[in-house]
């Protein structure tokens, strides 16, 4: 038995005083690679009893061979009969992994988390971790309300582990109360690193599709806004914040699951950094930006975003129309698009009156107030710029195309026409599907408006239906073959 061996071993060591140099750490890593082979995965089961006091040795390495064999174990054991599980209720081996989350050596720490993430893959498993009639706090939970605050961060890292993992664990998560940690973390203003952890660990759990349903709490928004207003802060803190504000905001289903007050505090807490930084070119700002074209690409998310006093889409449309900075206009320019509806589906590309006269208002007032005195203008001098630019300018033309107002200074401005058309205007793969695409959403915009019967816009209808069907790729148009005639020499 390899556990045996090694217990047997130690024990001669301890009586010699160790007086072979590196025998341990020798003994450890030929245990680890025996362990690794088919026949080693064969002996786990039989190494449990042998585990549970290599967790509590003195030697880290000794701790860190016991997590990582447990997570072996668990790794290679049938989910459905529960043999690696049911070994580990057997030898009492939980309560030991847990205390390892707190161990001072952080190979220790990290094989015990991985031990807790495949015990957590198993139903069994997940009720050994999270039980469902418990009635007093689960084993973690006292651990995590007990312990440091590096401990509870590792807890947290395991948490937004255990929302990858299935939809299962994220509801044992949510049901064990261990998610009430995130807004204790919050609230410690007192420690800045450890709230940045958390909202990193945050920022990787709203990633998930099931996340938002249980982080979007009244409590969490208004945690986080507060964070957003509080200039005092250190701007990564607001930065973190008002990304993950962004990515809960970005759900439809989430407007319906929190009051509308605390939705818009969150957005007006972006509003007034973006109003703070305006004279900027700072990172914190195109971040923000940012989150009004993750925010944008849901319906409920734009509306909000033009129907609130002051509109906060003003912010995305002065950049986009800024030529200061190339930062800002290119998230600004994005963020646009994204609200405009170049990610949303046909269906709910258009919004409601009130936020359409708003966007429409929006981008003529910012045309006007500049040199190019139009819409079309706007969108002209953005496509004369750099190709990421040109790119997003692409994207802002494909969602604003299905307003009748945006589609008549399209087809108007005659250089939008060439240009779109053109299939030699763009290099690059993505340039020439962008180029493809949006010259697609103009003439679908077009036969399907009030304008395919014009005059004025037939030549505009044909040149943008060829193109089309050229394809986005440099395609030749066909040519017939023709007949060569040469006269023949004799000699």
């Amino acid at each position: 038995m390899p556990f045996l061996t090694l217990e047997s071993t130690d024990s001669n060591a301890l009586k010699d005083g160790f007086d072979v140099p590196g025998l341990e750490g020798s003994l450890l890593s030929c245990l680890e690679r025996i362990l690794k082979t088919s026949y080693g995965v064969s002996l786990l089961p039989q190494c449990v009893p042998y585990a549970q006091p290599g967790l509590r040795a003195d030697s880290p390495l000794t701790r860190r061979l016991s997590c990582k064999s447990i997570a072996q174990l668990l790794e290679n054991s049938d989910k459905d009969d529960g043999v690696g599980v049911q070994a580990i209720v057997e030898h009492g081996v939980w309560p030991s992994i847990v205390a390892c989350l707190a161990d001072s050596d952080e190979s220790v720490a990290t094989a015990a988390a991985e031990a807790v993430k495949n015990l957590a893959k198993s139903t069994r498993g997940l009720e050994l971790i999270f039980p469902a009639k418990a009635e007093v706090d689960t084993l973690l939970n006292e651990f995590a309300m007990n312990s440091s605050s590096m401990v509870r961060i590792r807890i947290l890292a395991i948490i937004a582990a255990l929302f990858g993992i299935s939809d299962e664990a994220a509801t044992a998560v949510h049901r064990s109360g261990l998610l009430g940690m995130f807004e204790q973390e919050l609230n410690n203003t007192t420690d800045m690193l450890a709230t940045l952890n958390v909202l990193e660990v945050l920022y990787e759990i709203v990633t998930t599709p099931i996340a938002a349903k249980f982080l979007l709490t009244k409590s969490m928004l208004q945690r986080l806004a507060a964070t957003i207003s509080n200039s005092a802060v250190d701007s990564l803190l607001r930065s973190r914040s008002i990304t993950i504000s962004a990515r809960l905001l970005s759900s439809d289903g989430i407007y319906s699951a929190v009051d509308e007050f605390d939705v818009k505090n969150a957005v007006q807490a972006i509003d007034l950094d973006l109003e703070r930084l305006k004279a900027t070119d700072s990172n914190e700002r195109e971040i923000a930006l940012d989150a009004l074209s993750q925010i944008g690409t849901v319906m409920r998310g734009a509306e909000l975003l033009l129907c609130n006093t002051p509109p906060t889409a003003r912010h995305a449309v002065d950049a986009a129309c800024s030529r200061g900075w190339r930062n800002i206009q290119l998230a600004g320019t994005h963020a646009l698009a994204s609200i405009s509806g170049q990610e949303r589906g046909e269906s709910t590309q258009l919004l409601n009156d009130q936020a359409e006269t708003c966007l429409r208002n929006l981008i003529y007032t910012a045309a006007e107030n500049s040199s190019k005195h139009s819409p079309s203008g706007l969108l002209w001098s953005l496509l004369q710029q750099d190709p990421e630019i040109r790119l997003a300018a692409y994207r802002l033309i494909t969602g604003l195309v299905m307003r009748q107002w945006c589609l008549w200074e399209v087809c108007a401005k005659q250089e939008i026409i060439n240009l779109v058309t053109n299939p030699h205007s763009e290099t690059t793969k993505i340039g020439m599907e962008f180029r493809h695409s949006c010259c697609v959403a103009i003439s679908n915009a077009l036969l399907s408006s009030s304008f395919k019967n014009d005059p004025a816009f037939s030549d505009v209808s044909e040149k943008l239906q060829a193109a089309v069907r050229r394809g986005p790729y440099l395609a030749k148009e066909f040519v017939a073959p023709k007949p060569q005639v040469a006269t023949e020499e004799r000699y």
